[in-house]
């Protein structure tokens, strides 16, 4: 094959694939991320019985806009402010209502004399949006928080 039928080909190839048409604009599906999130949120809210070996803490979220991730943390906490240790977790999908949510821990794991806390964030896109005032928890048993309010982050 000469040298000028495979450029002349080579233009035409190119032209053609140009010339397709576009593709279509897919819509946007939830990333993996989002999927596990929106999965742990139904686990979440089907729980069932609360097991006997088992402490609970539960209340409502409110202030977090539709489509933010929210994580909620028992965290043990050290003289510094700092978290030494993670108790139990959760993450829950706003829906920009009141949002329950239910975070089960074991009541052995609960240090003596240490300070332990509730806290939790919101994120959107990945970005950090809202943030929950840390919440003292002071007794590993099942307790009733109330409503918390979200605020916005620094």
């Amino acid at each position: 094959m000469s040298l000028r039928a495979l450029v002349l080909l080579s233009v035409f190839s190119l032209l053609a694939a140009c010339g397709s048409d576009a593709p279509k604009p897919q819509p946007p599906t939830p990333g993996p991320a989002s999927q596990q999130a929106q999965k742990q949120a139904r686990q979440a809210t089907e729980l069932g019985p609360l097991p006997a070996y088992q402490r609970e803490l539960s209340g409502t979220l409110q202030g977090v806009p539709a489509g933010a991730e929210v994580e909620l943390a028992l965290l043990v906490i050290d003289d510094k402010d700092r978290p030494q240790q993670l108790l139990a977790s959760s993450t829950i999908i706003g829906t920009n209502q009141v949002l329950p949510f239910h975070l089960r821990f074991n009541p052995e794991a609960f240090p003596a004399g240490a300070r332990v806390e509730l806290r939790g964030r919101a994120s959107q896109s990945g970005q950090l949006i809202l943030h929950l005032p840390s919440q003292v928890i002071t007794q590993p048993t099942t307790q009733a928080l109330g409503q918390l309010q979200f605020v916005k982050a620094p």
